[in-house]
């Protein structure tokens, strides 16, 4: 059976075929931003030209489109229909996004204390759309324990028949606690979601020959691409995931503690392994100031890449640096662009062979006249620029971490087992830089196996994932698992212990899964479990279960030789 990596990357899109756990092709070819999709048939096009297949193969994908669209503030208009109950004012979080608030409480154990008022939620609902807004998100706090308020508000727009693109109600979009950023989750995903429905109808028709279609994650698992129409929020920040994906799938060393270091041509992805497990966003994934319940890898995403802008700064006595990005310059000078990038300087210091070496050097020589500099130190000064700003993000990356708890879905950890034992890379411009930044930092440097689309290959290798929450209170004897819409009462509830817990939590994901089209998954934990009891009059009357159940992400090892500095 053959799978098919696929990253849309900032600049290029990157593709592989794998068979056997080994990799058969790679193909490389320029992102049209307007056409995402012809880019990705471009790239399956250059690969079935280097290694023809028969029969049905298996696309994995990872794609910039959502994470473009919040970053650049695109999107269907969306508006926020909230529940928050007393002692909430979404206006101190920041939030900038128009948000309606209605009256109406369900409490921290599911109970409801006030119904919301339909009439007033139609009228906030039309509110919106004289507003300008296509789409909606209905939140309620602690929803995700009693959805009862959230789906009165849903009956009542639908009463209207007001014809919103689409709406997303909080309880199924961001099923853990956090009420700010379950607004926000169901916010963007209904901004992103009729683009995604484009995107995902025109892969399903990339071809007959394409067998299940995955789409990558943030935490670095994948999703069926139905799932993808319905929860298109969970496909941002999905180049970091393939980026780790790749490192585990391709490193040699495993069990160590490793920084992942990804130089594409726009950004520069950075992201953690300790012993061997990715290091997750404890609260979820925040992108572009958003801070969401996504679950997610964490990872910093630089402006810092092969063709960023360089710039001149000039300090308080004259003398003069080179700052790399956060712009992006476009083409390379050597591949016929007009601006100097660290790309031009790498292929001008001859360390990468890319395009044309004269326009190279004629590029530098024009950027060292500004400073007083011949075209060989104007070079080197971007390059070592370059690595500077890499290491001093790279030690700002572990200080942070070092800060507060983090965690793997293995295990909390403390701040001394997580200094990096090795930098693993990737990226076109890995290998010209990355050795230079190990020198830095002391620290030995694995260039991993098709460097420069290993990405196409973490996406490839990256395993179906998803998780549900379980949450139980035997006083009053309900079970609510959100994502499965499952709001039910538990039967024997005096009975109800941990281990029924966790065994409910395993078999309710196995049926998720089956429902999803994942089929049977092969790694099924607990990664999370509270427990607390209900005491009234010095007696024990009840317990609450908090648990979290999930198909472990991961990468299938992918043979390669390594290249170790």
């Amino acid at each position: 059976m053959y799978t098919i990596g696929i990253d849309v990357g900032g600049t290029n899109t990157d593709g592989t075929l794998i068979g056997e756990g080994r990799v058969l092709a790679v193909a490389k070819v320029a992102t049209d931003h307007d056409d995402l999709i012809g880019s990705t048939r471009s790239a399956l096009a250059e690969l079935r030209k280097m290694h023809p297949w028969k029969g049905s193969v298996d696309l994995h994908l990872s794609t910039t489109l959502t994470t473009n669209m919040i970053v650049e503030g695109r999107g269907t208009p969306t508006a926020a229909v909230v529940i928050p109950g007393p002692g909430i004012d979404l206006r101190l979080h920041g939030l900038d996004f128009p948000i309606y608030s209605l009256p109406g409480y369900v409490d921290h154990r599911g109970r409801v204390v006030a119904a919301p008022d339909r009439q007033a939620a139609a009228a906030a609902a039309k509110a919106a759309q004289e507003a300008g807004a296509e789409a909606l998100a209905i939140v309620g706090k602690f929803s995700q324990r009693n959805p009862s308020l959230e789906q009165a508000v849903w009956e009542a727009v639908q009463d209207e028949a007001l014809g919103f693109r689409h709406v997303s109600l909080g309880h199924k979009v961001a099923p853990r606690l956090g009420f700010p950023r379950r607004v926000v989750t169901a916010y963007l995903n209904s901004l992103v979601a009729q683009a995604q429905a484009k995107f995902a109808q025109a892969v399903d028709g990339l071809g007959p020959d394409l067998g299940n279609i995955r789409i990558l994650k943030a935490d670095g698992g994948t999703m069926t691409l139905e799932q993808s129409r319905r929860l298109p929020i969970e496909s941002i920040l999905s180049g970091p995931a393939a980026s780790v994906m790749a490192a585990l799938a391709l490193s040699g060393p495993t069990g160590r503690n490793m920084v992942v270091v990804d130089i594409g041509g726009t950004t520069t992805d950075l992201a953690v392994v300790v012993a061997g497990e990715p290091v997750y966003a404890k609260a979820g994934a925040v992108i572009a100031g958003y801070p969401t319940a996504v679950p997610a890898l964490f990872a910093r995403s630089l402006g810092l890449g092969g063709d960023s802008q360089v710039t001149v700064e000039r300090g308080g006595d004259g003398c003069a640096a080179f700052r790399i990005g956060p712009n992006r310059a476009g083409q390379p000078a050597c591949l016929g662009g007009t601006h100097p990038t660290p790309t031009d300087a790498l292929v001008a210091l001859e360390l990468a062979r890319v395009g044309d070496l004269s326009r190279a050097k004629a590029a530098l020589k024009d950027l060292g006249a500004e400073v007083g500099l011949n075209w060989q130190a104007a070079a080197q000064g971007v390059v070592d620029a370059f690595v500077r700003q890499l290491c001093g993000a790279i030690k700002e990356m572990y200080a942070e971490l070092e800060d507060q708890p983090v965690y793997t879905l293995a295990e909390f950890l403390e701040a001394p087992n997580l200094r990096p034992e090795l930098i693993v890379c990737l990226g076109t411009p890995a290998p010209a830089i990355v050795p230079r930044v190990g020198q830095a930092l002391g620290l030995p440097v694995e260039i991993l196996p098709h460097s420069a689309s290993a990405n196409a290959i973490g996406a490839a290798a990256a395993r179906p994932t998803m998780g549900i929450t379980l949450y139980a209170d035997t006083a009053l004897g309900t079970l609510s698992i959100p994502e499965m819409g499952l709001f039910a009462d538990i039967p024997r509830a005096a009975l109800f212990d941990a281990r029924r817990a966790r065994q409910t939590a395993l078999e309710r994901l196995g049926e998720y899964a089956e429902q999803a089209g994942l089929g049977e998954p092969e790694q099924m934990d607990i990664v999370a479990e509270e427990c607390f009891n209900l005491v009234r009059g010095f007696h024990t009357v009840g317990r609450i279960f908090s648990l979290h159940a999930q198909i472990r992400p991961g990468a299938q090892r992918i043979t390669g030789k390594e290249s170790w500095l």
